[in-house]
């Protein structure tokens, strides 16, 4: 018993000093078995562009009809018309007295009639946000990208 006592405290190595940076690493690259850089922390997002007005929402006489991006409408996609954002545009609409929100694609332009509208919502949009009865509803509209 004496004897494995004392074998096992000869028996101790000192550490290997770590690998050295081979050829291949790339230059900047932490030596084998160093601990993995911290992360860095993502930029802020830009500020987003941000609209508000009035939103309303198309009529079912439309359902079919070609839009100006060259779709078809159709009540039960989430799209919109604005005037002047790129076709494929995702924006956040958020009914502004109650919160709710929605995320459409934007597939045509309009709206036409007043300068306070902003956009004109698909109809599944509109129920989306709990507006058919009402409209024309007080909203602001993210853009998303």
């Amino acid at each position: 018993m004496c004897l494995a006592i004392g074998l096992g405290a000869c028996a101790r190595v000192a550490p290997l000093p770590p690998p050295l940076p081979s050829a291949e690493d790339p230059p900047g690259a932490p030596p084998p078995g160093a601990p993995p850089p911290a992360p860095t922390p993502e930029p802020a997002p830009a500020a987003a562009v941000v609209f508000d007005g009035e939103a309303t929402y198309y009529s079912d006489k439309l359902t079919g009809r070609k839009t100006a991006s060259g779709e078809r409408y159709d009540p039960g996609a989430l799209t919109a018309a604005h005037r002047t954002l790129r076709f494929g545009t995702q924006v956040r609409v958020v009914r502004v007295d109650t919160g709710r929100a929605v995320i459409v694609r934007i597939t045509d332009r309009g709206p036409f009639g007043k300068p306070s509208r902003i956009i004109d919502l698909s109809k599944a949009a509109a129920r989306e946000l709990d507006m058919l009865r009402a409209g024309v509803v007080r909203v602001r509209v993210e853009v998303l990208r």
